[in-house]
């Protein structure tokens, strides 16, 4: 049986994440990007504590639209900040802590 190194709990019962969901500050906003495409970008999701990729995969498979990391923040092809915040929080991320 594997046990987290940070809370000690086995890994199935860590809740190493979920606290740190709590402490993110996320900003969601829009950008034009090149040929007057919008691009959805997420910051503010620390990359040490909560796995990007992750996200990122999760958001993408939901929204049916490609997207990237870069520099720590989740970019998504399209327009999708009026739905972002609602799946952030299915994911567990609290409704007061995303812009």
């Amino acid at each position: 049986m594997e046990v987290c190194p940070k809370c000690g709990l086995p890994k199935e019962a860590c809740v190493c994440e979920t606290i740190a969901k709590t402490k993110q500050k996320i900003k969601v906003t829009t950008a034009k990007k090149r040929y007057g495409k919008i691009a959805t970008i997420i910051t503010g999701i620390d990359n040490k504590e909560i796995d990007l990729k992750h996200v990122a995969k999760a958001l993408k498979e939901e929204f049916a639209c490609g997207g990237t990391i870069k520099n720590n923040e989740i970019e998504l092809q399209g327009n999708h900040s009026k739905k972002v915040k609602e799946v952030l929080v299915n994911m567990g991320f609290p409704a007061e802590t995303i812009e």
